[in-house]
Formats: C-alpha cells, structure tokens, sequence
C-alpha cells in the first residue's frame, strides 16, 4: 500500500512575516514544498494532501499547487477556526485568536486520507533519507494497524539561530516512543539551550531526540486523534490561543496503549525557515544539494 503525505501548510506564519509556505528559495522559482513533495514522490508516496486557509488559496494555486497537482497526485483542504465546530462551539469561540493547532489540522484531511501517511510541516526540510525510512516502513503497514512511527531528531541541529522554536521532546527506550511533550519555546541563552516551559525554565543538553513533526501514523489513529480533539475543545473552547498539539496527542496515545511509535533516526540535517532571516540559509543549503546531484536543476517538467 502507498502511503501519503499530509502537508500542514495553514500556519499563519506570525514569526516569519509572509506566507512562507509558497516563497520561492529554488532556481527556478521552487518553494521548499517543491523539495518536499519531489523526495516524497522519489521515495514511493502516492499522493500529496495539503492543508491550507481558504485565504491563501489563489497563491498557493498559482505558485506551487498547480505545478505539484501536474507531477502528482494532488489536493487540498481547508483549515478554518470554524472547522469542525458545531454552532455553539462557533459562538463560543469566536474571540478566538488563533487556528486551532495541528490536531486540529490532521483532522480536516481525514476524509481525503485513504492509506498510512506521513505528516509534515511545510516550512521544514526533513532530507531525502526521512521519507525513504518512513515510506518503507509506512508501506508495509494494513490501515487498521496500530504500529505508528516517527524520524527523529537531535535537538542541537534543529535550532535556529535567530530565535526561538517548538520541538516535541521525546522520551525513548529500545528503539520506541514512551513519551513526548510539546516544548513551544526553546532558545539559546548565555549558558546554552533553554526551554520556557508553563512550570518555569528547562535547561536541556542539545541531545535530546525531538520530533519535528515527521509522523507516520495509519488511518487507525483518526479515531483517537478524533477523542483528543474532542476532549480538548470541551476543556479549551473560549481560550484565544491554546492550541491542541500533535506531538502532546502521540505522546498519549503511547502512554494510554492505544498504539506504538517506532523512532528511527537519520543523518540528514533538517533546516527551515522559521524566521525571515532562515529563506537565504535555505537557499544556500538547497543550491548546494542541487550542485552535488541530489536534485536535478530543475525539480519539475512542467
């Protein structure tokens, strides 16, 4: 079975200053997610489904939709803070400030996801070697399976060096998941890398296996994603910004026996552009991969 992959392209890009999911950083006009779906289709992926706000439609069309649409198989779907909401649940939130978060957001493409699936962010570079792991190991999988998996990793090669980030940070043991918790703001400081976390300040080494949001789950975790979500809007429905988070969600369905996540690692370096000051690193790193032969001068034929 081939496996898809999940785009979550609907951020709002508030640290960025643009709508960096379609910003060209390739020679020809490539964004990262040319790069992107170009190593997911190399390494077996059948079929591409992004996640986006209706309000971004019409660019995200003209400048990379259209052209991903006529090299693979292609869609997407909206990711509004109405979404899934019932009327109550719309009146009740409508001081809300923010999307809802990336459950939230794999959520809005279950009905378009038909196989095992890889979910990705859009404004990250994972390297070709992820997807290959991944999508072997994805395509061997039944949809009722509920042997989920994950590419890890090190902390320290995944900072930006111009401000802070949101890593899940995972607890590992024998190769698999035992835990994991959303860190949404960790920084280099003067003594080195530190987490702000709700409870007060984390020092942490730079080792520690993150997720980067490279999952691969089966059509099986719909359902408890589904419970997650259900729980946390009950809990959740009148905050302006709390958001329901995917690597808080795979953590528990570890810990609650609802499913297992394989960790495999790679030697890729992942970089991205999480700050407007990271699209001309991108560009180099990309340039530089182009000039060894990983990719061809131009991603697409057409």
């Amino acid at each position: 079975m081939k496996p898809t992959l999940v785009v979550l392209a609907a951020g709002m890009g508030s640290r960025y200053g643009g709508i960096k999911q379609i910003d060209p950083v390739g020679a020809h006009g490539e964004t990262l997610l040319d790069y992107s779906c170009f190593d997911a289709k190399e390494h077996g992926y059948d079929k591409v489904v992004f996640i986006i706000r209706p309000d971004i439609e019409k660019d995200f069309r003209e400048r990379l939709f259209d052209r991903i649409a006529r090299n693979m198989n292609a869609e997407y779907v909206f990711q509004t803070k109405q979404s899934l909401l019932d009327a109550a649940q719309i009146e009740a939130s409508k001081n809300r400030e923010k999307p809802w978060g990336t459950i939230h957001a794999v959520l809005c493409a279950k009905d378009a996801v038909k196989t095992p699936f890889t979910i990705i962010n859009a404004d990250d570079y994972y390297g070709k070697e992820a997807y290959g792991i991944l999508g072997s190991y994805l395509s061997t999988l039944e949809n009722s399976s509920t042997a989920h998996a994950m590419v890890g990793y090190i902390l320290k090669n995944t900072m930006s060096p111009v401000g802070s980030v949101s890593r899940g940070v995972c607890n590992v043991k024998d190769g698999f998941l035992t835990g994991m918790r959303e860190n949404t703001k960790i920084e280099f400081d003067a003594q080195g890398i530190v987490s702000h976390l709700p409870e007060g300040d984390a020092r942490l080494t730079g080792d520690e296996i993150v997720s980067m949001n490279f999952f691969g789950f089966t059509p099986a975790a719909f359902d408890y994603m589904q419970l997650y979500w259900e729980r946390f809007i009950k809990d959740n429905i009148s905050e302006p910004k709390t958001e329901v988070l995917l690597p808080n969600c795979a953590g528990e369905i570890v810990a609650t026996g609802n499913g297992t996540m394989k960790v495999f690692s790679t030697e890729d370096r992942w970089f991205g552009m999480t700050y407007k000051e990271d699209r001309e690193t991108v560009r180099q790193n990309l340039a530089e991969k182009t000039k060894m032969g990983l990719y061809p001068e131009k991603l697409w034929e057409k």
